[in-house]
């Protein structure tokens, strides 16, 4: 059997006696202050470990929510879209222009008259899809700006009629009229 590093360095030559029994007493009361110590000492590898298993564990919840975050966004999109898909009017034989700002931007769509006044009465609003614009009902646009509300472009505040005091109430205006 192997010999230890002190028996080693006494045949050698390089130590003496002296200095092996001084180094065996200092490691013994060190042995024994840390027995009558109640406190443990860390060692400082081991501290170390712990200091970076925090730091790895810290990185691994941010990017944990970060993936959860984009697929929060990603179920959401597709919300928008699958409640634009579902509820959108066709557009094919509008005739009347509608103006409307998207941002600083005034664009136009062509729809007819019957949406052109359900748009203007916040019955129907806009809303935009892949930069297309879409007409949808009214409750449709609250549901999509529920989740995105980037996406409404045109939601105007649904007209109340109170005719309880209007004087020609029982004058009806006809079809035809045009402003």
């Amino acid at each position: 059997m192997g010999s230890s590093l002190q028996d080693q360095l006494l045949k050698a030559g390089l130590t003496d006696q002296k200095k092996v029994n001084k180094a065996k007493k200092a490691k013994q009361q060190k042995e024994k202050a840390q027995r009558h110590s109640k406190q443990k000492q860390v060692d400082e590898s081991t501290r170390r470990a712990r200091e970076i298993a925090a730091e790895a564990a810290q990185r691994d919840r941010e990017l944990n929510r970060q993936k959860q975050q984009s697929a929060e966004a990603k179920a959401i999109a597709a919300q928008v879209r699958q409640l634009i898909e579902m509820n959108r009017l066709s557009l094919d034989e509008g005739e009347q222009a509608y103006n409307f700002s998207d941002g600083n931007k005034v664009q136009r769509i062509h729809v007819t008259e019957a949406i052109h006044r359900q748009l203007s009465r916040g019955r129907l609003a806009i809303v935009k899809l892949d930069g297309r614009y879409e007409v949808v009902p009214a409750g449709a646009a609250e549901k999509i700006g529920d989740r995105s509300a980037e996406s409404v472009i045109v939601c105007n505040e649904p007209e109340t009629e109170d005719d309880s005091d209007d004087p020609y109430a029982d004058f009806k205006i006809p079809d035809d009229l045009m402003w």
